[in-house]
């Protein structure tokens, strides 16, 4: 078990995306769920409701089941109705709800189709001959894709896939809206050059084709988008609203969850409710039923710095601490955060065997 606990902890390290934070806690819970095993004997339906991470599970589907923020889900409701759909810029902190929010908004705009989700894998050649894999996810009616994971080509991938898009046709504009929706994510993480691409795409394919561009933050976003989108701000939850929403996913659990524990679980995802719903779920696994004053394991990167800190001597303290804050800072300049979370890794592995090295030959002499 402990080698199982060492893999999570190494799949931490990628936390920092969506998919990869999914991942970490997921194979937490896989590795100490103790009915686990029992999930394989379920029927497949039940099956695969037990092995969905609650997050995916309690999800809302539509706008009038969301939990919070409901006065902007009615205004995105009549945004629906007013039948001229514009552009969005849908963006907030992580963990508030904006893709939630967006996937309701396309389950009002085409039914439940936009459940019916594929991915696709698209091989794009740029200009200079370089092919450039990308990943998409896609219904009927629209298209999910983050161009910042081509890195400096994500000029050469906006420019094709809206291309692509904008030019297939729906097969019913009678019964179904005469546009299809693209889904940009990390907009903020694009270039430049992507931004001024994208800018000019908006305007050409305006009449079949409707973007929604989902951000963390607009301070990186170029005005000329920002001017020609309809600004959505999805605020953080409140403690409040995530104390309700964990206390009400766990009654349908079958949970008793104290009303203590729920609170600190709010307040130490900083406001994230993808964050606190996974956090609940790793204690579920940890410890039932629920006490009050049980342990919260620490999430992601932050959890990682500080067991490395406690199992380091004394010397080694002052050194892990200055290279990842060497490393967060170098982070938080770049596009790719697993590229430094790899290379803090690399350079504390490598400074960890020459401190059990000098240790040896200190002991031999």
């Amino acid at each position: 078990m402990r080698g199982l606990g060492c893999v999570a902890r190494e799949l931490g390290l990628r936390a920092r995306s969506r998919a990869h934070r999914r991942a970490f806690y997921s194979l937490q819970i896989s590795f100490f769920l103790p009915s686990f095993i029992s999930v394989c004997f379920c029927p497949e339906e039940r099956r695969e409701a037990a092995m969905s991470l609650w997050v995916d599970k309690y999800r809302p589907t539509s706008l009038s089941k969301l939990d919070y923020h409901r006065e902007q889900a009615a205004q995105l409701r009549n945004l629906v109705q007013c039948g001229d759909f514009p552009h969005l810029l849908v963006y907030g902190p992580s963990g508030a709800g904006k893709k939630t929010r967006i996937m309701c908004l396309l389950r009002e705009l085409y039914g439940s189709g936009v459940e019916k989700l594929r991915i696709e894998h698209q091989i794009i050649t740029a200009p200079s001959k370089k092919k450039i894999e990308i990943s998409t996810i896609a219904s009927n009616y629209h298209l999910e894709v983050n161009p910042s994971d081509a890195g400096n080509s994500d000029r050469v991938v906006i420019q094709e896939l809206l291309k692509t898009v904008a030019q297939s046709q729906q097969l019913e504009t009678s019964t179904q809206r005469d546009f299809k929706v693209v889904l940009l994510t990390e907009v903020d993480k694009l270039t430049k050059d992507a931004q001024h691409a994208l800018r000019r795409t908006m305007e050409k394919y305006m009449a079949t084709c409707r973007l929604i561009l989902c951000c963390n933050s607009t301070s990186k976003v170029i005005a000329p988008i920002r001017s020609r989108c309809l600004a959505v701000r999805v605020p953080a939850p409140s403690i409040e609203d995530i104390c309700n929403i964990l206390s009400s996913v766990c009654k349908k659990e079958g949970l008793v969850l104290p009303q203590e524990l729920a609170q600190r679980i709010a307040e130490k995802s900083g406001r994230n409710l993808r964050k606190a719903l996974l956090m609940c779920e790793a204690c579920r696994v940890q410890q039932l039923p629920f006490t009050p004053d049980q342990d919260i394991s620490e999430t992601d990167w932050e959890g990682l710095l500080y067991e490395l800190l406690n199992n380091c001597d004394g010397q080694l303290k002052a050194e892990v601490a200055q290279m990842a804050a060497f490393y967060e800072h170098r982070l938080q300049l770049g596009n790719k955060a697993i590229y430094h979370l790899e290379a803090f890794v690399a350079k504390f592995m490598a400074l960890y065997k020459k401190f059990m090295e000098d240790g040896l030959e200190a002991m031999m002499f």
